[in-house]
């Protein structure tokens, strides 16, 4: 049997190489998908299969259909999920969906993934799958066969499988444009602080740069085109705000977090351009939507956020929520001035041409709005609650 896997490299996948063609006796292709992580693991990742046997490898340069097609419809829905920008879970369809084109092209039964049945990956990977490949068999080995981590790196030392992780650093690091995620090994006790080690993207805020940095961020229908009045192709300018946050000390998340199968689990994250993009947004927003589309586009983005959360981002329910999130962003032109102080994000300014902001009405200092035609609509602001009182207090009088 033929078999696609798709391979970030990491233990996991590296395992399931070995396990897919002993265990299930397939021909193994590997399909590395290039959405922001380092290029030295991108390499590594090929010299990799290539050691392990697999009969062709593909890698897969989709950095700008990533950024174009799901890290900017995550702006405009300011998708977070329990306090941290998306990540992983935007990048795992679109990794789904290439490994399946590879797998039409070379005439595969199956699709394999290294993911555990304790994570979020396997629904993100097994929907996009029987969604839109539906005659594919699936095989995930490591949850087939029920492995910990442990049992894994046994496993790879055993088979001579090359790993960077070892029992005394067994994390699981999740890289792409928008955010690095880092799990297991100690984090997994909630109590423990974890060491400025396993941080890459940031620093810390008491080494941050004791000048704050104040930078200018242009939109256009929702989405960053612009950094400091300097247009960038929408890969490099999140590149390049990602190392200027990260450099003063934002985007540091560590939080504990509910997984689709109900586990809770600690996860750190360092997302400084997912956040302070979002941030800016949402700055935008607030100056040029109304304050029901404000209302009601929080109740969206968070239905929004949870669905891409779960893995479910071709499903109809979130095409329908697409449609309306993209209606508001017609008016999302302008722009917003941010400070990157240690650690934190503050919204200075923000302008736009479809601003609902109206000074010469709001300024205190204008008589083009007249105090005094207020008095009438004031005399039945809360009237039910007013007649409520009433009826009640002479209720309480009766004997």
């Amino acid at each position: 049997m033929k078999a696609v896997l798709a391979f970030s490299g990491g233990l996991d996948t590296s395992v399931a190489i070995r396990i897919l063609q002993e265990k299930y006796d397939c021909d193994v292709i590997t399909v590395t998908v290039d959405v922001g992580q380092p290029k030295a693991s991108i390499k590594e990742a090929e010299i990799k299969a290539k050691k392990l046997g697999v009969i062709k490898h593909y890698t897969i340069d989709a950095k700008a259909e990533f950024t174009r097609e799901f890290l900017f419809p995550a702006i405009k829905a300011n998708a977070t999920y329990e306090g941290y920008p998306l990540g992983t879970a935007l990048a795992r369809p679109l990794i789904a969906v290439k490994t399946i084109e590879v797998a039409g092209k070379e005439n595969a039964e199956a699709i394999a993934h290294g993911c555990t049945g304790k994570g979020n990956d396997q629904f993100r990977f097994e929907f996009t799958i029987r969604t839109k490949a539906p005659g594919l068999k699936i095989i995930a080995p490591i949850r087939d066969l029920n492995l910990t981590r442990k049992e894994e790196i046994e496993y790879a030392k055993e088979k001579g499988i090359p790993i960077q992780v070892d029992l005394n650093k067994p994390f699981s690091v999740d890289e792409n444009l928008w955010s690095r995620s880092i799990e297991g090994g100690i984090l997994e006790d909630p109590a423990i602080r974890p060491k400025e080690t396993i941080y890459e993207w940031t620093i810390s805020a008491e080494k941050a740069p004791d000048k704050p940095k104040i930078i200018e961020i242009k939109f256009e229908r929702g989405v960053p085109v612009s950094l400091d009045g300097k247009k960038m192709a929408p890969v490099e300018l999140i590149q390049v705000l990602r190392a200027l946050a990260g450099k003063h000390g934002i985007g540091r998340i560590d939080i504990i977090e509910n997984r689709i199968i109900g586990l809770k689990a600690r996860e750190v994250y360092e997302a400084p351009a997912a956040l302070t993009l979002i941030t800016a947004h949402k700055q935008l927003e607030s100056l040029v939507l109304t304050k029901d589309e404000l209302k009601f586009k929080e109740v969206v983005d968070s239905t929004w956020s949870e669905l891409t959360y779960k893995g479910l981002w071709f499903d109809p329910f979130k095409e329908d929520l697409d449609a309306y999130i993209n209606k508001t962003q017609e008016r999302v032109t302008g722009e917003t001035t941010i400070k990157l102080f240690k650690g934190a994000l503050l919204s200075l300014a923000r302008s736009s041409p479809f601003a609902l902001y109206a000074p010469e009405v709001v300024s205190f200092d204008v008589k083009s709005f007249d105090q005094r035609e207020v008095a009438g609509m004031l005399k039945f602001h809360g009237f039910q609650a007013q007649l409520f009182e009433s009826k009640r207090k002479k209720l309480k009088s009766k004997p």
